[in-house]
């Protein structure tokens, strides 16, 4: 839990003694805390980044691990470790990654945008792979929200630098 910005969590499994009883994941996300059932304590980030931190250990994972949104309510610090701990996984599987924060799109190997769209009342999905200039556009939107301003493509440039990304395929 450490390496996932949760320095001070406890994490406990419980099985019944019966075959076919619930599996409960309990967790104490804060000293002097109680191990209470996650689905009851658990933010959105604290849940996302539990269930992280179980594929993390699992020894015996698919060779292919999707993830969507598992970095719902993240930021700063924490965004950061669910950034590393998620191409570190990559090291070992295929990831595939729904995400929406710029850290965790910058230690991506190969980033695609998808997009939708209305047209004669339909939607469509356009999925673009993104390398050079276009990467880093994207990703400095992401940072800033919207029409992104010269400090956050400067940001997003420091942010896939720092990743090692332009090292590994784009």
């Amino acid at each position: 839990m450490k390496t996932l910005a949760m320095n001070n969590a406890s994490l406990a499994i419980t099985v019944g003694d019966d075959p076919g009883d619930d599996v409960v994941v309990m967790l104490s996300a804060n000293p002097g805390s109680p191990l209470l059932p996650l689905t009851k304590v658990a933010s959105g980030g604290e849940l996302a980044r539990t269930m992280l931190a179980l594929r993390l250990v699992l020894t015996q994972a698919p060779g292919t691990l999707v993830f969507d949104e598992v970095d719902a309510g993240s930021g700063g610090t924490a965004a950061v470790a669910v950034a590393k701990s998620l191409a570190d996984l990559g090291q070992r599987h295929q990831v595939l990654v729904v995400t929406h924060l710029a850290q965790v799109a910058a230690v991506a190997q190969t980033q695609i945008n998808v997009t939708k769209t209305v047209r004669a009342k339909q939607t469509f999905a356009t999925a673009t792979m993104l390398s050079g200039e276009d990467r880093v556009a994207e990703i400095a939107r992401m940072l800033s929200g919207g029409v992104a301003q010269e400090s956050a493509f400067e940001h997003a440039r420091e942010l896939l630098a720092a990743s090692g990304s332009k090292k590994r395929r784009t």
